[in-house]
């Protein structure tokens, strides 16, 4: 015979037992969890940290891409003509490139070789060197800041000193590699630039080619109202000082010897020893003249 209170008692006890158990549980995982969670929460995917390491990774590689396409489109891209230049790069970026042909004393042509050797220019890649296929795939250089005296064209006769300062420019440069400091284009599609070249020791000595003109009495600083060539690069005050030790010393066009002088008479005048030539007729006056008697010219017809 059961006792009435046996029956309480017991239930009491088993809910106590059964409140303690899923207290356990609920606390450290069953028998079953525990075996599952140590075995499968190793290997277990996090996927929240995956997708962040995804997303890392994604951006990284789409900024790299864009950085990288951004440096091969403003620097590392062949610019074949003027074409190609935009306003905004000019005064902000320069070329190196080989120069292919000299037209005068103060204009040249260049080919765009973007990162030079680094970039395999004079190893693998080569720069043409028949007209047919330079045409339109070249760049045309007008020097900034100086003026060199006219060659014979459209019935124009040639200015003294002109074949001069073409003979030296082309000797400068062409052939060579030059770096090109570009200022803006000019009414006759040329790319208006300070240029340098490297020479010496080792290429390590670079010389502004229209300074290096200036010294040498082979051109004047410009001195016309056109500003698009009136670019000096920071160095106005420079060549105004160099074109007048040339005047002072008579070297080239300020001298009195003959176009055509041999090296000493060149000498004499790099030290000052020939003495300034009087009505030296200048790059802008020479122009000045020719319209003027051309002017005339077609009033007498």
């Amino acid at each position: 015979m059961r006792w009435p209170w046996e029956s309480d008692s017991k239930n009491d006890d088993d809910n106590n037992h059964s409140k303690t158990s899923q207290t356990i549980t609920s606390i450290f995982g069953s028998s079953k969890d525990r075996n599952v969670s140590w075995s499968d929460k190793l290997n277990a995917t996090n996927w929240h940290h995956e997708l962040t390491q995804t997303a890392i990774a994604s951006a990284l590689l789409t900024g790299t891409s864009l950085f990288f396409i951004g440096l091969y489109k403003s620097w590392l891209r062949r610019v074949p003509n003027v074409d190609f230049i935009k306003p905004q790069q000019y005064r902000k970026r320069s070329l190196l490139g080989r120069v292919t042909s000299v037209g005068d004393g103060d204009n040249f042509r260049l080919y765009h070789t973007p990162g030079g050797r680094l970039m395999g220019w004079g190893l693998f890649r080569r720069v043409p060197s028949e007209k047919a296929q330079l045409r339109d795939r070249t760049i045309h250089i007008r020097l900034a800041g100086i003026d060199a005296p006219e060659r014979a064209h459209f019935g124009r006769p040639a200015q003294p000193y002109s074949d001069a300062a073409l003979h030296w420019l082309s000797n400068t440069i062409l052939h060579r590699r030059v770096r090109a400091y570009i200022y803006r284009r000019d009414q006759y599609d040329r790319v208006v630039a300070q240029v340098f070249v490297r020479g010496g020791l080792l290429g390590l000595r670079r010389r502004d080619v229209g300074y290096e003109m200036l010294r040498r009495g082979l051109a004047t600083v410009y001195e016309a109202k056109n500003e698009q060539y009136s670019e000096f690069g920071g160095r106005r005050e420079e060549y105004e000082a160099v074109e007048k030790r040339a005047r002072e010393k008579g070297v080239g066009m300020w001298g009195g010897g003959k176009e055509d002088a041999g090296w000493w008479e060149r000498v004499k005048g790099l030290v000052g020893w020939t003495g300034r030539r009087a009505g030296v007729e200048s790059p802008r006056e020479y122009k000045r003249r020719m319209a003027r008697e051309e002017t005339e010219g077609k009033g007498k017809g």
